[in-house]
């Protein structure tokens, strides 16, 4: 008999959207939505090729949807002329050049704008200098870049000219950097002499420096540098620009390079990853389109939206939901430098209140922190500007979901919990606000055309209520291509043989209710085997996280000789960390007995260890990879450059109890 992930959380609470809100919404009610799935049903490659020729601007709109020939390299659009940056820039020149498109407030709470016609000139201004420095279509360029109104005018101004951006994060090493341009064979970077963040200057220039200089490097021809900070930095004539002398006096107008639907936009390396990098590879029409859906669909993005993600642009959060889809749909949206607690714990809800945020998105880390601080700072603010709350990145538990509907929702304002990857390109699994009832915890069903299951390890759907693989049986227009330099790799990761090869696997874990609601329960490397039970970590940190003492909570797994695997609790406490062993040890047995009251006996943690955070990269990701460690008790070499707080760790090992 095959293998199922148990399901061991049981929600009840159930939230339908609100009279006034579905009545003015993009999709109004559950048969609207019923709708649309039934369309897409029925003819899967017809249905988005008519969305494409219906919200996309095309110089040669595309006769051919999908092309399944040489699966799993599934083409879409193949035979359409597209160009990224004229969708988001030029086709609002017409209907409203002065409207502003990005307002960004750097880190220390300056703010500066950009209306559509000011974007543009300002994309065309820099698509020349790539020009002028040689860059063609194909061609790919590094983005190390701050966020910033320039970070999006680099990706727009890439994409204007055909060329191929990679963005990294600008928390990554000199070593990450190096490994990107090697694997991607870049011909330019762009970067900036420093940023800011949470009022400490952090160079980037100098990482860059450090990079090219480990080798292999030849294929980088200019690095562009943008002046953020004004300090002082490292120089190379012969090979360094800065951006404002790159741009002086060249047109301020661009023509855009039309390029197939199947041309590549950018490649996004998968963070964590050990060993090789690993190039995502997303295609300009495909990609774009599912944006550009997902605003309309999920967000429900009207005219008069102020829409605010919080990601980076170094993620795909960023690349979807800051430089791409909000800029498409002509929307209004916040960029932001800064972190959620400089100067203080009410940043965000500052920043919602003077921009009259309308739609939030922000990820479940960043919640869980404000939660433990308290009620206090958002009641400080006027957030009735708030329509709709989303979140994004991992999933999140129903306390934490509740306090979001109630403190910062107010009560009133929809929450799409959206469940995607970097390699989906697009939400996948989400509410649609308007339609779909929602379930704290529950990123609830598949988008319009997005055919998603649950099936054991033989690839056969499991019955509702059962956990397993989450995959994706048919190909949509933002899924990867492949990828980068390695179309083996891409097969093995996400077609594997397992599934005959037919399925795309996720690589998660996740359960579907008898309401057919989707739960992610964790990836499948954070699935437990304990006792011959396959638990998933999201349920117990759910779990722990409801009880009123604790803030934030992780687990992951050990190995242990009597039940095969034992789960094992990071904790941050709302309260101060106990003071004495005998204290520490009592709270530790006080929370495996609420677990086991929760959620079961089987699920109980066998160690917990306390700490004032949790290891996060300054993205806000939690590293799991370095908590198995501990959790081993391993000396811990793996590159901790990426995070926030690295001194946590010797925290963490302090004891288990």
């Amino acid at each position: 008999m095959s293998q199922t992930i148990e399901s061991i959380l049981h929600e009840t609470r159930l939230f339908p959207p609100g009279a006034e809100f579905a009545a003015k919404a993009r999709v109004s009610g559950m048969a609207a939505y019923d709708a649309l799935v039934a369309r897409a049903q029925a003819d899967h490659s017809g249905f988005w090729t008519d969305m494409a020729r219906e919200n996309l601007s095309w110089r040669v709109a595309p006769t051919i949807g999908l092309n399944d020939s040489n699966a799993p390299f599934f083409k879409w659009f193949e035979d359409g002329k597209i160009n990224v940056s004229y969708n988001c820039l030029d086709r609002h020149l017409t209907t409203q050049p002065d409207k502003l498109a990005l307002i960004f407030e750097a880190d220390d709470g300056t703010v500066t704008t950009a209306t559509y016609r000011q974007l543009y000139h300002r994309v065309c201004a820099f698509a020349n200098a790539l020009k002028a420095q040689g860059i063609e279509a194909g061609d790919r360029v590094l983005i190390y870049m701050p966020m910033s109104i320039e970070a999006v005018v680099s990706m727009q101004a890439c994409a204007r000219v055909g060329a191929i951006h990679s963005v990294v994060f600008a928390g990554f090493s000199a070593k990450s950097i190096h490994e990107r341009v090697v694997d991607a064979g870049a011909r330019m970077i762009i970067t900036a002499d420093g940023q800011y963040r949470g009022g400490r200057e952090i160079p980037l220039k100098k990482a860059v420096d450090e990079a090219l200089a480990m080798g292999s490097c030849d294929c980088i021809e200019k690095v562009i540098v943008y002046r953020r900070t004004g300090n002082e930095v490292a120089w190379d004539p012969a090979r360094d620009l800065w951006w404002h002398e790159a741009v002086a006096g060249l047109p301020q107008d661009c023509p855009p390079t039309w390029v197939g639907g199947e041309h590549p936009l950018f490649i996004l390396y998968t963070s964590g990853s050990t060993g090789k990098p690993k190039g995502v590879q997303h295609s300009t029409a495909g990609y774009l389109l599912g944006a550009v859906m997902s605003m309309q669909w999920v967000f429900d993005i009207k005219p008069d939206d102020v829409f605010w993600c919080t990601a980076d642009v170094g993620w795909v959060t960023g690349h979807s939901y800051v430089a791409y889809g909000p800029l498409a749909m002509g929307a209004t949206e916040v960029i932001f430098e800064g972190i959620p607690t400089f100067p203080d714990a009410g940043r965000f809800w500052r920043v919602i209140e003077k921009h009259r945020v309308s739609i939030f998105y922000t990820a479940p880390t960043a919640i869980r922190s404000l939660i433990k601080i308290g009620p206090d700072e958002p009641a400080k603010h006027d957030l009735s500007c708030l329509r709709l709350l989303g979140t994004v990145g991992e999933p999140i538990n129903p306390e934490a979901w509740m306090w979001y509907h109630n403190v910062v929702g107010q009560g009133r304002c929809p929450i799409v919990d959206t469940w995607w990857q970097t390699e989906t390109g697009a939400h996948m699994i989400a509410p649609l606000p308007g339609a779909i009832p929602t379930k704290p915890g529950s990123c609830t069903l598949p988008l319009p055309g997005i055919d998603a299951a649950i099936v054991d390890e033989t690839g056969t759907e499991v019955e509702r209520g059962k956990g397993g693989f989450l995959v994706i049986r048919k190909p949509w227009p933002s899924m990867l291509r492949t990828l980068w330099g390695d179309p083996d790799r891409f097969k093995r990761s996400y077609y594997p043989d397992d599934f005959q090869g037919r399925y795309y696997l996720a690589g998660d874990g996740a359960n579907r209710d008898l309401d057919g609601y989707f739960w992610i329960m964790g990836r499948i490397d954070d699935v437990m085997n304990v006792a011959g039970h396959r638990l998933g970590s999201t349920e117990i940190e759910s779990a722990l996280v409801a009880n009123p003492l604790v803030a934030e909570a992780a687990v992951v797994s050990r190995p242990d000789d009597v039940t095969g695997e034992a789960v094992c609790a990071f904790v941050v406490l709302k309260c101060p960390r106990p003071a004495s062993h005998a204290d520490a040890k009592k709270l530790a047995d006080d929370l495996r007995e609420w677990v086991a009251k929760e959620i079961g006996a089987i699920a109980k943690p066998k160690d917990f260890r306390f700490g004032d955070n949790l290891p996060k990269t300054r993205s806000g990701k939690i590293m799991r990879r370095l908590l198995r460690s501990i959790a081993k008790g391993e000396v811990i070499t793996q590159d901790i450059t990426t995070l926030e707080n690295p001194a946590i760790l010797e925290q963490l090992n302090e004891a288990a109890y």
